[in-house]
């Protein structure tokens, strides 16, 4: 993985993704005691950044690979990225979903044309599952992060972090990102490290489910011991990846790890004050930027996806009204 990776990809979404705003807000920094920047990849295409690393991946296939269509397994924004990029290409897309992931994920993802199909996550094998597609209709698997170029796709929100920070007087910060199995913040990291090197990435977490924070302090990856029990379930997975945790790990700060609670109060302190909506997962980094003291004086965070449930949504409103 390098610069010239995330650079390549770039020039693919030219046209294609859109360029998320870096939005502030005084009374958001007043709440965290900091300048608090968001770089909101909730208004990306399919509400996630998802969407640029199935554009970027989709887009490097050779003409007559893609043609047969891909498959993916993801619970949810990963889904809707590829189904979304595969129908701009007009391809098939099967995506293998957990049967207990949001309704309204799976209801989108058929929506963008994907042929969904449900597995009990509890006692069945996704990878068996989607072995036995991919052979018998010749699909290509995009994975959701341990791939280099699905971490270029997302590294090109570094590429715009950097651009955005520049033109804001924005010389030093810590770039605070949501994160599940590393691809986001990889990429983010990589790209930062060549166009920002002052600022440094950290990851951000639920609690219960921060293997990245054990892994960095640990030195080897770790494993979650569940699959599931948080609301922030878009970064949900059992360990950071083989690509990207050696990236991690040289190139990021400590993780940074919130509760569910914390991340429904970033939610709706950024309906609030910035009018953006923001799924738990997709707040963790605004939570650690509100909530956490050790974060220097500006700090950047990613809103990574907006593909929240209705209920849950009105859960962080209600429990959270100011």
């Amino acid at each position: 993985m390098n610069i010239e990776m995330i650079e390549a990809a770039a020039l693919r979404l030219q046209g294609h993704a859109r360029r998320t705003p870096l939005l502030n807000a005084p009374l958001l920094d007043r709440i965290a005691g900091r300048r608090v920047f968001v770089k909101a990849e909730c208004l990306q295409w399919t509400g996630s950044f998802k969407f640029r690393g199935a554009w970027s991946a989709l887009t490097a296939m050779p003409p007559e690979v893609r043609r047969r269509g891909v498959i993916a397994f993801s619970s949810g924004n990963h889904a809707q990225g590829v189904a979304w990029a595969a129908a701009l290409h007009q391809v098939p897309a099967v995506i293998v979903m957990p049967a207990d992931a949001p309704a309204v994920k799976i209801a989108n993802t058929r929506a963008y044309g994907a042929e969904v199909v449900l597995y009990d996550r509890l006692t069945q094998d996704r990878d068996v599952i989607g072995a036995a597609l991919a052979a018998e209709r010749g699909l290509t698997l995009i994975k959701p992060y341990d791939e280099p170029l699905v971490i270029a796709g997302q590294g090109t929100v570094g590429l715009e972090i950097a651009e955005q920070a520049a033109d804001a007087g924005i010389v030093t910060a810590d770039v605070v990102t949501c994160c599940g199995g590393g691809g986001l913040t990889s990429g983010i990291a990589l790209a930062l490290a060549a166009r920002a090197p002052q600022m440094r990435v950290r990851p951000a977490e639920p609690a219960g489910f921060d293997d990245t924070a054990r892994s960095l302090a640990a030195g080897r990856i770790e494993r979650n011991a569940a699959l599931g029990g948080s609301v922030c379930d878009a970064i949900i997975t059992p360990q950071p990846g083989q690509i990207t945790f050696p990236i991690l790990q040289r190139l990021c700060g400590p993780g940074l790890v919130v509760s569910d609670d914390e991340a429904l109060h970033a939610m709706a302190l950024a309906f609030a004050h910035l009018r953006i909506v923001v799924e738990p997962g997709g707040a963790v980094a605004l939570a650690a930027a509100l909530f956490r003291a050790d974060l220097p004086d500006t700090v950047i965070c990613t809103a990574s996806g907006g593909n929240v449930e209705p209920a849950i949504f009105r859960t962080a409103l209600e429990r959270f009204p100011g």
